[in-house]
């Protein structure tokens, strides 16, 4: 079969776009079968220590409780099967509504492997976690940012202190319930020259809202401009 020439210079990039993207696909594939079949090898070897574990947008994430977490990390690191060198961050996620409010989410990653794996556990507002500085040096800083943020409290950890807040600072800014106002506001004083801090002031009063969300006002004000 023969093309024409407006016809070949059309249809030779849209075949290209297809093997392209076939490609893609079949790597995915591969990929998501690999990370599948590590699971399931992690599970057949410390089945004790992962509560459950799932693929997501081709991300290998593992729960584990909270008394495990050192042990399951250092098995990470040192296993020739896993080689997980790098721990990249800690974070932490507050869901009020459970029991267990809060989850504290270690990303890591293999070079041997090259893959990421995020491993998490959940506790609530007065259960802490051992800290991993034992395990990946890094975690000292993430440790005492969580602490700062969420008022997860890291057992074992040389220094946990705040790191982004001040000293001073009451409360934990990334829980849900922290209000947005806060607690205190800071400004420089001209006649103590220097910063102080004094309970918040609010320049009005709350305003109050008799529908649930802000944007239905914008509902409400279209439907009076069309009657």
């Amino acid at each position: 079969m023969k093309w024409s020439g407006g016809s070949e210079g059309g249809r030779v990039p849209k075949m290209r776009e297809s093997v392209v993207q076939c490609s893609k696909t079949i790597k995915l594939k591969n990929e998501l079968q690999m990370n599948e079949n590590f699971l399931k090898s992690l599970i057949a070897t410390v089945p004790k220590w992962i509560e459950r574990s799932m693929v997501i947008k081709n991300e290998m994430i593992i729960y584990t409780d909270p008394e495990y977490i050192v042990p399951f990390l250092f098995f990470l690191r040192d296993h020739m099967g896993t080689q997980v060198k790098i721990l990249l961050d800690i974070c932490g996620v507050d869901y009020p509504s459970r029991k267990d409010r809060f989850e504290v989410v270690y990303n890591l990653l293999t070079i041997q492997y090259n893959s990421r794996i995020r491993i998490k556990t959940c506790v609530d507002e007065i259960t802490p976690v051992s800290s991993v500085v034992s395990v990946f040096n890094s975690a000292a800083w993430w440790e005492r940012e969580v602490w700062d943020l969420f008022g997860i409290f890291f057992s074992n950890h040389p220094d946990l202190r705040r790191i982004l807040t001040d000293y001073g600072f009451e409360g934990h800014p990334l829980r849900k319930d922290f209000p947005l106002s806060g607690y205190v506001e800071v400004r420089y004083d001209d006649a103590e020259k220097r910063v102080v801090s004094e309970s918040i002031e609010m320049a009005q009063e709350f305003r109050y809202f008799d529908f649930s969300s802000p944007w239905e006002d914008i509902d409400k004000m279209k439907t009076e401009k069309r009657v």
